[in-house]
């Protein structure tokens, strides 16, 4: 899909990688590229002391995010264990974020930030696996997120420097706690739809 409906982080990451194509970088790289930036960015969170360090490393590590499929569509390279790998990787360094936030600003909110960062990244975990398991069953089309004008809802995390620099991490911190566990009941829900319409239509 190239229209104007793909989102811009992709589109952008498909114009970097072209030059890579045929060569020895492989999808599978990136997404290694992709993980170990995000883990460096959520160790830095927990440590507390350069949050705006990790805040770029966060969002390095979400528009690498991109790199690795472009690379893959544009090159035929695309494996099941390459869509894993990348699957795995999204959810380790989301919930890694928050429970990295969460355990650095503990000398800011107490012992109940990290609690805060671990309902916000065991939800979020939990999300990945629904939508996983949706999508190993039924296709992409039904996991597909909402899109508007060329954003996606995940963009959100392009704006953490913005939130870091303007020392609001706790206020992003309490907001994750309540809206990744919403977010979580509403694919529960979805996902519950989706099986439902399954065992109507099969024969």
């Amino acid at each position: 899909m190239s229209g104007p409906s793909r989102p811009y982080d992709a589109r952008l990451a498909a114009w970097l990688v072209k030059p890579l194509v045929g060569g020895p970088v492989s999808p599978n790289h990136l997404t290694t590229l992709r993980l170990a930036t995000g883990l460096l960015g959520a160790w830095l969170f927990a440590a507390g002391d350069s949050p705006n360090a990790a805040a770029i490393l966060i969002v390095l590590s979400n528009f690498l995010d991109h790199t690795d499929g472009e690379l893959a569509r544009l090159g035929g390279r695309q494996s099941q264990f390459g869509h894993n790998f990348d699957l795995i990787s999204d959810a380790i360094v989301t919930s890694g974020m928050f429970i990295g936030i969460g355990y650095g600003l503990q000398p800011v909110l107490g012992q109940s930030a990290l609690g805060m960062g671990l309902a916000a990244g065991i939800a979020v975990a939990t999300i990945f696996h629904l939508r996983n398991l949706l999508e190993s069953r039924y296709g992409k089309t039904v996991t597909r997120q909402p899109r508007w004008r060329g954003f996606e809802a995940e963009d959100v995390l392009y704006l953490t420097p913005v939130v870091s620099w303007c020392e609001q991490l706790p206020l992003f911190l309490r907001a994750a706690c309540i809206g990744a566990p919403i977010a979580l009941v509403l694919v529960i829900v979805h996902y519950r739809q989706v099986e439902r319409l399954a065992r109507t239509v099969r024969p």
